[in-house]
């Protein structure tokens, strides 16, 4: 079925219909839609209108005397050609920023909180995924004595992010011979990704001597030091919001949800779909597993350097998704800018 051959009317009554159904949860009539929109035509032509949708498999009736809701195809139609976007209050704007710019606090913070602000604000589930240093490029590595039996190894991506791991070292390793090992390790490994460190390692220090055996302990930790550890780190926030939504009043469709939202490596590599896509909406049976049928996901990637991660909203397909897709786009985009240093903002205020 093509947009195009869609009448200015069947357009308008399908976008009114989705809206007010948005809004109410019920099945629409056509007497609502001819009043509550003041379309200047009369419920019995809504009412043909609404058979003309529901031959096109965009809308349907759940029960034979009720009103239309939208299908999936509906939604569909709805958010690639009648979405309008709705601009988020300065207020709303604020919010985000702030709780994101505040100082003296690491990715992890940054994530965790901007899926409650998601979730607080769509009244969805909020969903972040942390960045994949695995396709960062290292730019220095740092060897830091912890202890006398312990070395901390700090990994300096390209973006300005970093993540650290702590190595038990048999025996004592002095200050001198860490500076050492810390400068052969930058000299033939900067500059390559993490992944490609993991997977080369063993040839790129075949060969170096190192009298306390680090360099065989940090080859020997390939795994632990170059894995991209947040590969299964999904935050989410919200579920209480979800659980108010009457599409989720079925426990049995709602402990689907939950089976899934608990293994957060299936659920994140899922939606890693978004990253350097930008925004994307799927909507029912789009979606891959058959526990989010009933969802629609709005998704946005984040950028920070050379390496990227996803944030969005989970919620039934009945969502709002002219304000979420604005929310998720702007909270993608700041954090873009609060993680890469910049705040245009102020640079805005100064010139």
């Amino acid at each position: 079925m093509a947009f195009e051959n869609l009448t200015d009317r069947e357009k308008q009554v399908l976008a009114n219909l989705i809206s007010y159904y948005i809004q109410s949860a019920d099945p629409v009539g056509s007497r609502v839609i001819a009043n509550k929109f003041a379309m200047g035509i009369s419920s019995a032509t809504v009412r043909n209108t609404l058979q003309d949708l529901e031959e096109l498999g965009l809308v349907e009736q759940p029960h034979t005397s009720a009103g239309r809701i939208p299908t999936d195809l509906g939604y569909r139609v709805y958010v690639d050609y009648l979405l309008k976007p709705e601009d988020l209050t300065e207020e709303e704007k604020q919010v985000i920023r702030n709780t994101l710019l505040r100082e003296g606090r690491g990715i992890d913070e940054i994530l965790g909180q901007t899926s409650h602000i998601l979730g607080d604000i769509t009244n969805q589930l909020g969903v972040t995924i942390a960045p994949q240093f695995d396709r960062g490029q290292l730019t220095s590595l740092r060897l830091i004595p912890v202890a006398e039996d312990r070395v901390m190894v700090i990994v300096v991506v390209q973006s300005g992010l970093a993540k650290s791991v702590i190595l038990e070292v048999k025996t004592q390793v002095d200050h001198r011979a860490l500076q050492e090992v810390e400068a052969v390790l930058n000299e033939r490994l900067a500059g390559l990704t993490l992944g490609e460190i993991r997977r080369t390692i063993d040839e790129r220090l075949a060969g170096v001597r190192d009298e306390g055996r680090l360099i065989n302990l940090i080859i020997d930790s390939k795994d632990k030091i170059w894995t991209d550890a947040s590969k299964s780190e999904i935050r989410l926030a919200g579920a209480d919001h979800l659980l108010s939504q009457p599409e989720f009043s079925d426990r049995e469709r709602i402990s689907g949800l939950v089976r899934l939202l608990e293994d957060g490596r299936i659920l994140s590599d899922f939606l890693r779909q978004a990253e350097k896509e930008g925004l994307i909406i799927s909507i029912g049976r789009e979606n891959k597993f058959s526990e989010i049928f009933d969802c629609s996901l709005v998704t946005s990637s984040y950028q920070v350097g050379d390496i990227s991660g996803t944030i969005g909203v989970i919620g039934p397909t009945r969502m709002a998704y002219s304000k979420l897709a604005s929310v998720v786009e702007y909270t993608a985009r700041t954090i873009s800018d609060v993680l890469s240093g910049i705040d245009h903002e102020k640079e805005d205020e100064s010139s």
